[in-house]
């Protein structure tokens, strides 16, 4: 068996690249609890402030319109000081703007610190999920759906820290510089293990990914129009993967709850199943796309997102509702780390750029559709605003057929 190590051919991997996949699964699983310590408080803040319905839910938009403003600056932030350092550092000072949004005895600096830690948790996004690449080229072989695996652990942890917090009343300030102070460690301590060097460098070296697809896909070469038209496909993609995120996060208690008429508790598990299916498919999608292909695997998860939710929602039941969201959940689960890779592979383009531009546009979907699916609901029932979901698997059905196809060299197991 080969032990060739070099970047983007395939081979057993070294300890370097070991070390460096550890680091990144730390950083993608203290990005997903960091935030979630603060939205368990988020009632506790809005009491304390004050605040109408109203105004607190354009408060906490905040959070992704800071993301927003400030992605235009996070690839050439990874070019000059490298994917590791800038989330590394990102985590750091998204954990100081998600205490001072804890912290905030007015509206105002709720939100301006909200707005920071968003700005701050961008720079963390592409970071990590740059060198996440970085270290899968080293691999040969796809292992970058676990890391979004282990954000969804992330989420969990982060949210039971909160849970406990608050059971035992803890105050909030206490809470959020603890949990803040653990992560940040974490993040520095991950840094030491990262790949060395700068990304740009590594891909001048010929450290670009050499698995190109069977079937088609992605070119390694051609026009610039071809590879923006690309990258809009990749775009669009992403977006709907959010779209079918946020509109479960948002909307699908609200759907048990009110238009299924359900308990509160029974609402939760629509939720709680879509994230539980979504770790499952992240779990295990490497192999899948190993096998498959981006594009197949893709394709088939927004499939199953459009006839599990349509079915769903066209015949709506408990029990069918709780199992759409749990279907959708699996098959959307590989789709936005799809988009990332793709983007990032894109020729043409200086390292980062493409996947600085689909993390940045992704945030357009956690952004509008909640507001989108309200405004629909009011219009006309919630249930014919949930068709955004159906609706975005379809997309992704037919922008993912530019994705990647399998890859012709050979999956070398550990």
């Amino acid at each position: 068996m080969s032990t060739d190590t070099t970047p983007g051919r395939p081979g057993r991997p070294d300890l370097v690249a070991r070390r460096a996949r550890a680091a990144v699964a730390a950083l993608f699983l203290t990005n997903g609890a960091l935030f979630a310590n603060l939205l368990p408080r988020y009632p506790e803040i809005k009491a304390a402030l004050d605040l109408s319905n109203t105004v607190y839910g354009l408060a906490v938009i905040a959070f992704p319109a800071g993301a927003i403003v400030s992605g235009f600056a996070t690839a050439a932030a990874v070019r000059r000081f490298g994917s590791a350092r800038i989330a590394a550092v990102g985590t750091v000072l998204t954990a100081v703007g998600v205490l001072c949004a804890g912290l905030a005895p007015a509206l105002g600096l709720f939100v301006a610190a909200l707005f920071a830690a968003g700005a701050s948790d961008a720079f963390t996004d592409v970071g990590q999920n740059a060198h996440g690449l970085r270290v899968q080229r080293r691999y040969g072989r796809s292992i970058f759906n676990s890391f979004h695996a282990l954000w969804s652990v992330g989420s969990v942890v982060g949210g039971a820290m909160s849970a406990v917090a608050i059971a035992l009343d803890v105050p909030l300030g206490i809470h959020l510089a603890v949990s803040g102070a653990i992560f940040s460690a974490v993040a520095l301590v991950a840094l030491r293990y990262c790949l060395p060097g700068l990304d740009e460098q590594e891909r001048a070296a010929g450290g670009r990914t050499g698995d190109r697809p069977a079937d088609g896909g992605a070119p390694a070469a051609g026009p610039r129009g071809r590879t923006i038209f690309l990258l809009v496909a990749f775009v669009v993609v992403a977006i709907s993967g959010t779209v079918v995120e946020e509109a479960t996060n948002s909307w699908a208690a609200v759907y048990l709850s009110g238009s299924l008429d359900t308990t509160g508790a029974v609402a939760a598990t629509a939720f709680i199943a879509f994230m539980a299916a979504e770790f499952v498919g992240r779990a295990t999608g490497d192999r899948f796309v190993d096998r498959f292909g981006q594009r197949a695997v893709a394709r088939a998860g927004g499939l199953l997102v459009a006839v599990a939710m349509g079915l769903a929602l066209a015949f709506p039941s408990v029990p069918g509702t709780v199992v759409g969201f749990a279907v959708a959940g699996f098959g959307v689960a590989t789709v936005i780390p799809a988009a990332m890779h793709a983007a990032d592979e894109l020729p043409g383009l200086r390292a980062g750029t493409g996947l600085m531009v689909v993390t940045w546009l992704m945030r357009l979907g956690f952004l509008l559709t909640p507001p989108f699916v309200g405004l629909v609901s009011d219009a006309t029932t919630l249930q014919v605003g949930l068709l955004v979901v159906p609706a975005a698997g379809i997309a992704i059905v037919l922008a993912g057929s530019l994705l990647q196809g399998r890859r012709t060299t050979p999956r070398i197991d550990l």
